[in-house]
């Protein structure tokens, strides 16, 4: 191989042969040197992008990671406040169902079913085969509708509760108003009501009430519930009592030797009210009693013998 080198000053040329290994050494020099050159450009090319995409890389993951941080505490936060609010729902339910139970009990002992037919105390017996297999399987409700079910139910079983109290309520209160029985525990009639002859004078004389012979210091008894109007001396009913039940009707007792109410009471059906005596017209211990219609006087034989309620 020849290398001709031209001299660009004086023009002159100059030859040079070269052998075989330094033809070799030059072309591994010509060549070796731009590809060497290529591979370290390449090189720091490489690194610098490896280094950039680090850089971003670490950066998305923080983001990344922070973000799933913040999905989680948020995820937390809802399924507190979500669980807060089914345990205040389910207290509530709970709450209703005791009052549920409570009433329930009320209205057994009204009812007068307290021998067994209703425990409101302990839950009610349930069971049955267990199916082998369900041929059409629907969705389970979630846990809020079941909740929001048992709710409704219950506002409809509280509904038909009350109104059974309110109409046990009235049928009691109606019972207690009603005029029925005599007005001494024990003792018997000795003046009907009507014409008959005057015990002081022997003439003819209208008896307004029905008079109830029984030992002194006897209870007296109000035939039914009602406001007292009177309790005091009266003329010749002696110390009498007086009671409204409402309705038009009045009763009257007479002749008691003492008083247990005053005016104002209110008193129950079956409650003492006075003790038996002799004071005011009297010939010995006994009960004189009046029933008064809206301001008329009748006959209290048909309340003394009917049947309450």
């Amino acid at each position: 191989m020849r290398i001709i080198v031209v001299s660009k000053r004086h023009g002159n040329t100059r030859s040079i042969n070269l052998g075989g290994w330094a033809r070799a050494v030059l072309s591994v020099c010509l060549v070796g040197i731009p590809v060497g050159l290529a591979a370290v450009a390449y090189k720091f090319i490489s690194d610098r992008d490896n280094e950039l995409l680090d850089t971003h890389s670490r950066e998305a993951w923080v983001q990344t990671l922070d973000q799933q941080e913040q999905n989680i505490d948020t995820a937390r936060r809802e399924t507190e406040k979500k669980l807060a609010a089914l345990t205040l729902r389910v207290s509530e339910l709970q709450a209703r169902l005791v009052r549920l139970d409570a009433l329930g009990e009320r209205l057994t002992t009204m009812a007068k079913l307290d021998n067994g037919e209703f425990d409101f105390s302990s839950p009610p017996a349930v069971g049955g085969p267990e199916a082998q297999s369900a041929p059409n399987e629907v969705e389970s409700p979630s846990l809020i509708d079941m909740l929001d079910t048992l709710a409704a139910q219950i506002d409809d079983r509280q509904q038909q509760l009350d109104t059974l109290e309110a109409l046990l309520a009235n049928r009691k209160l109606q019972n207690d108003v009603f005029l029925a029985g005599r007005p001494i525990r024990k003792g018997w009639m000795s003046s009907r009501y009507g014409r008959r002859t005057d015990p002081f004078t022997g003439g003819a004389d209208w008896h307004q009430g029905v008079d109830f012979a029984a030992k002194e210091d006897s209870d007296i008894v109000a035939v039914a519930s009602g406001v007292v109007t009177w309790a005091d001396d009266r003329y010749q009913y002696g110390k009498m009592i007086e009671i409204n039940h409402g309705n038009g009707f009045v009763t009257r007792y007479g002749h008691c030797k003492s008083l247990l109410v005053k005016p104002g009471d209110i008193v129950k059906k079956g409650q003492t009210i006075g003790l038996v005596g002799s004071t005011g017209r009297s010939t010995g211990p006994h009960v004189h009693f009046e029933v008064h219609k809206n301001g008329r006087v009748v006959d209290p034989a048909s309340y003394i013998h009917r049947a309450s309620r």
